[in-house]
């Protein structure tokens, strides 16, 4: 089997009887290692004690008393939030539990970043054993932003972190910004003949994505979904990439981003939209339920329209957590 996505942390968490993720001191000591919580050079005794505390013990309770003896409010209200973060995940039976436990209840004071690196290792989880690179790079939308270069009528996706990193270093080049040159261009395009590459850099999100003209784009990204619902939830989905929607009686879609949920609710609610914001539409897909028991009433035997847009800046955030709120299930079956 082929390894990706050691970023994520997967090799530092343990597993579950039902095959979920389990906290462990490895997985907690990542995060306290990451640079927001290791103590800077001006940072009080206080601080520096506490964080040497839970390095020598990840789990352990820290006291209101500790926090509040901290010099800096800023670094004080940061261990807040990952404390709080990391009780979280410990009350939990499991790492996906935690997630599962966070969307459907109150996201207020969970850092997006915190929510995206969760995100990042349960996907890799339940994509284990995947061997198909357009899935992998697909599924790279569920943690990672994407910037939107059109080039040569293609519609390319690039992680966006690497572009503004790239374009920092094109801006400093008068010929580039002559040109009008984008830094997305520079990165390789997955294609049948780049795809085995993605092995050797899953950690480094360098390979762009061509959603248009690349019909393995789009499937790649309809079997991340399938996998994401099967491992969270349980449920079998059949998920297929759409030109149009054609159906006349759409009962349900999930926007898939902010942008897509408000072309969405406007089309649903019978409104026009300007054709500027259908040109942001970037994919549609129709999904299927298999166990119609576990949908709403009103909406079993017929489709789920799932909606993916960037928004005017050419940037496309997917929110996975759509996917677990936005679906219409049955009473008991949430």
């Amino acid at each position: 089997m082929t390894e990706f996505w050691v970023s994520s942390g997967h090799h530092l968490a343990g597993r579950t009887a039902g095959g979920g993720l389990a906290v462990t001191d490895e997985l907690l000591l990542a995060y306290l290692a990451r640079p927001e919580l290791i103590p800077p050079d001006e940072a009080c005794a206080a601080e520096r004690a506490l964080h040497a505390s839970l390095l020598a013990d990840p789990r352990r309770p820290v006291s209101r008393a500790e926090i509040a003896a901290l010099a800096d409010p800023d670094a004080a209200e940061n261990w807040e939030v990952i404390l709080a973060f990391r009780d979280r995940l410990l009350a939990a039976r499991s790492i996906e539990a935690a997630y599962l436990d966070l969307v459907r209840g109150n996201l207020a004071g969970t850092p997006p970043l915190f929510l995206n690196q969760l995100v990042h290792l349960i996907l890799r989880n339940a994509l284990d054993g995947c061997e198909d690179p357009y899935v992998l790079r697909a599924a790279e939308l569920f943690f990672r932003p994407q910037r939107i270069s059109l080039s040569d009528g293609a519609t390319l996706l690039a992680d966006a972190e690497i572009v503004e990193v790239r374009a920092a270093g094109a801006a400093q080049s008068p010929l580039m910004a002559m040109f009008g040159h984008e830094p997305a261009s520079e990165l390789d395009v997955m294609t049948d003949e780049t795809a085995w590459t993605y092995w050797s850099r899953s950690d480094a999100f360098t390979m762009a994505l061509n959603m248009s003209a690349n019909p393995k784009s789009r499937e790649g990204l309809a079997r991340a979904i399938e996998a994401w619902l099967r491992h969270l939830l349980g449920l079998e989905a059949h998920v297929e990439p759409l030109a149009r929607i054609e159906d006349r009686d759409w009962r349900w879609f999930v926007g898939l981003d902010a942008e897509a949920t408000r072309i969405g609710n406007a089309l649903w609610r019978g409104e026009s939209i300007e054709p500027e914001a259908a040109t942001r539409v970037l994919a549609l897909f129709r999904m299927t339920l298999l166990d119609t028991s576990r949908v709403d009433p009103k909406v079993a035997g017929h489709p789920i329209y799932l909606l993916l847009a960037m928004n005017t800046g050419r940037l496309v955030t997917l929110k996975p957590q759509n996917l677990v709120a936005g679906l219409p299930l049955a009473s008991g079956h949430a």
